[in-house]
């Protein structure tokens, strides 16, 4: 099996060369580069399955490279790197397209936890096997073999965890699912993720696909208990 190739965009030298070390170790092919613009650069020649991506860079910064490859379709997923521990960059960074978040200074073991956790996680939403091939509500279609969502005919860009979360209400619609099902089913042995992570998701795939997310038509909330869709 092919090693799985990391890109790691992160200007202080000291943490991406122990990011290197440690992403080595643990059998990922590395790249690193000390900013977005070289970071483009890169990506043009290669293909990654994953990119760590640190949000305070010198010239383009985190969010603008985030913004400019979403916008080009790309889906590799991404982790942010924050040195900010407030609630805006997280959300910022998540409703623009990243994956998961680690803020600085961060456990090795904990980042190694969520690139092994999303890694499992587009694996499967890309390879699993399911009789589901497409599913449309609204004016929302999902195509389940090509990764694809879109919305009046426009491509949404849903995150790995997002794609998931839908996914797995997709396949329960009508029923009520609490916060504990859908954390054991989309991350699963991920020990870092709380119950107020599902929330955030969830809140972000209003966002997205609902036309008015504070009154959403399709992901009901459960009062005390979780969410329902009805599409």
């Amino acid at each position: 099996m092919a090693k799985e190739k990391i890109l790691v965009i992160e200007d202080d030298a000291r943490i991406s060369m122990g990011l290197e070390d440690d992403l080595r170790y643990e059998g990922y092919e590395v790249s690193c580069t000390p900013s977005a613009e070289e970071a483009i650069k890169t990506q043009e020649k290669n293909t990654f399955d994953l990119i760590i991506l640190d949000i305070m860079l010198p010239g383009m910064d985190g969010f603008e490279f985030l913004r400019k490859i979403r916008n080009k379709g790309d889906n590799t997923p991404v982790i942010m790197l924050t040195a900010k521990n407030t609630e805006v960059d997280k959300i910022v960074g998540l409703e623009i397209g990243a994956d998961d978040y680690v803020t600085k200074p961060f456990s090795t073991r904990e980042l190694q936890a969520r690139i092994k956790a999303l890694l499992r996680r587009t694996r499967k939403n890309r390879n699993e096997v399911n009789e589901l091939v497409r599913w449309t509500f609204g004016d929302i279609e999902v195509d389940f073999e090509k990764y694809e969502i879109r919305k009046r005919n426009k491509i949404i860009h849903l995150t790995a965890y997002e794609f998931s979360i839908l996914k797995l209400f997709i396949q329960n619609r009508n029923k009520v699912l609490d916060r504990f099902y859908i954390l054991d089913k989309v991350w699963g042995e991920n020990v870092y993720v709380t119950t107020r992570s599902v929330d955030t998701y969830v809140a972000h795939l209003r966002k997205k696909l609902e036309n008015n997310h504070n009154k959403p038509r399709y992901i009901l909330s459960v009062h005390g208990v979780g969410y329902k869709f009805v599409g």
